[in-house]
């Protein structure tokens, strides 16, 4: 069982709620998956026109823990502020930390992601930042008080999968004891198997389900595959070799010569 913040967890996929054809879809997608966390922007929700009430009141149904996200900030200021509002929305000290360098890649500005993360933990938010797999700067986004990292696979909405997993291997190695996410840059279920095989706890998805043909069969698909890679992991699988292994023996097969 995971264990976030004190929060008991069954299901190790994340699901982001961004971009789904329809409600309708996406709360299936989500009851298939068996997902017990999802991401939601504030952007969704109109504090005077309560537009996004409809879609708020359908995720308040689904019974799951919702993780707001700072999605779009690019400065301190912006990414707290939009902590602060996230936080008297939804009701929760959970937050997903997002400041992003440059729209072009949308990756982390670890920098301003660290000073940021010190600003909310001190003001009693549970933070799970958004991150490269630079180890120093996982260092210090721990020594800020987080409890979570969630490196990239990948830049978002791309697909790539896994990109540096030297760099991922090296991060999970290095901070063994911390709960780590890959978040970003999953394009299909196999993706997920590896991020399970290579030992880390959980994956959040967003565009590789909504954006996909039928983003329910999509979404049970990772489920199934991140389950899968703990399996396999947790098995003891074999090392790779450089030279040819026979599986069947040739000692004391006959000879024909």
């Amino acid at each position: 069982m995971l264990d976030f913040y004190g929060k008991k967890l069954t299901s190790r996929l994340f699901l982001g709620t961004a971009q789904y054809p329809s409600p309708t879809i996406l709360e299936d997608a989500v009851k298939t998956s068996g997902a017990q966390v999802v991401t939601v922007s504030l952007r969704r929700e109109s504090g005077e026109a309560k537009s996004g009430q409809t879609f708020w009141n359908m995720i308040s149904d689904l019974g799951v823990h919702v993780l707001p996200n700072t999605a779009g900030c690019h400065t301190v200021k912006e990414a707290v502020t939009t902590a602060h509002m996230a936080r008297e929305v939804f009701g929760t000290k959970w937050l997903k930390l997002e400041v992003i360098s440059d729209n072009d890649t949308l990756c982390p500005d670890v920098l301003s992601l660290v000073e940021a993360a010190r600003i909310l933990v001190e003001d009693d938010f549970e933070v799970f930042p958004y991150t490269t797999e630079d180890l120093s700067i996982a260092g210090r986004l721990l020594d800020a008080g987080c409890k979570v990292l969630m490196p990239w696979g990948a830049p978002i909405g791309t697909g790539l999968g896994l990109n540096n997993i030297y760099g991922l291997k090296t991060m999970r190695a290095h901070f063994a004891d911390v709960p780590l996410i890959i978040d970003a840059g999953l394009g299909l279920p196999s993706h997920a198997a590896h991020a399970a095989e290579l030992g880390f706890d959980s994956v959040l998805v967003n565009t590789a389900i909504a954006k996909a043909g039928n983003p329910v069969a999509m979404a049970k698909a990772f489920s199934i595959a991140i389950e899968a890679g703990v399996m396999a992991r947790t098995a003891d699988p074999m090392e790779p070799r450089d030279m040819a292994n026979p599986s069947t023996p040739v000692l004391g097969m006959a000879s024909f010569t």
